[in-house]
Order: C-alpha cells, then structure tokens, then sequence
C-alpha cells in the first residue's frame, strides 16, 4: 500500500472510528437519542445555552443559534466555534448528566424526570456538569450527602423503564 492511500484511508477512517467511540461513551453514559432535555418545545439543548462555557469561562453563556451542533438528536448552541469545536471533539466531557434533566430532581425521583431547567443554576463536581431547577437545588445537590449517587442509580432506574428501552 503506498502513502498516498493510506493516508487517503485514514482521512476517511478515523472520522468514522471518532463517531463510534464518541456514540459508545454516549451508551457508556446510559445516553441515547431522545435522552436529551429540550424543553416543551423546540429541540434545542438545555435551552440554547453553550455546555463547554461552564467549564472554560465558568458561567453559565447563552449560545448563539448560528453556531450550533447536532448531537443525540438534539440542537446545542455555543457562544463561538472554539467551544463547539471542543463538544463535537468530546461531547461527553461537556454534555451535563442525565441528559440536562434536574439533577437534584432526579435524586429524588426514580421514575419521571423533571424537565425544567434553570442553565444559571449548576455545578461542575467532579469535572461533570449538572443543571438544577433552580439555584437553590443547585446548592442542594453540590452539597447534599449522597445526592449524585442517589441521582446516578435513579438515572439508570429512569431509563430503564423509557420506552426505547
């Protein structure tokens, strides 16, 4: 095989290789399509504000619609190309928990999700996001005994009763 090809194969095979490591860690998350909390209406992520920002500018960004990706079937903006860039690299380093459900919310219950979500009120806890309901559940779920664990095994308890399941 001279270079020339195998470079070629490469340029066509590593995209593809990327994609199924990224959809496994997604599986790996207990993440599918349809997981993703996008409101009442629309199909926007955790309502259109930018996932990679709480974790470079530590606050929480409105994205901008015209710069935007697509994972598990829904929308994400972002505030520039850098931070879009960084989730579609690695969007499960970014992609808060549960989808971008309540995290405090899921903590307390095991079979139906709370949907609304405040992107002001989060967490970065062990280099993971998790968005609230509000500021106070926020405070409650980085301080709380036992939460994210509680919300982890309910998580799993949610989605194994989904009906994609």
């Amino acid at each position: 095989m001279n270079r020339s090809f195998t470079g070629t194969l490469c340029t066509f095979a590593l995209p593809a290789v990327l994609a199924l490591s990224v959809a496994g860690a997604a599986r790996a998350q207990g993440l599918s399509s349809g997981d993703i909390n996008t409101g009442y209406f629309g199909n926007v992520a955790i309502k259109g504000y930018d996932p990679v920002a709480y974790f470079t500018m530590g606050k929480a960004t409105p994205g901008d619609p015209a710069i935007s990706a697509e994972w598990l079937g829904a929308e994400w903006y972002f505030a520039n190309t850098r931070d879009r860039d960084l989730f579609v690299a690695d969007p499960i380093a970014y992609a808060p928990q549960y989808g971008g459900h309540c995290a405090d919310g899921m903590a307390y219950v095991d079979t139906a999700v709370t949907i609304n979500i405040d992107p002001t009120a989060w967490s970065v806890i062990d280099g993971k996001l998790y968005l609230s309901y509000d500021p106070g559940s926020a405070k409650d779920l980085a301080e709380g005994d036992g939460l994210i664990g509680k919300a982890d095994t309910n998580w799993l308890t949610y989605k194994a009763a989904s009906p994609e399941n």
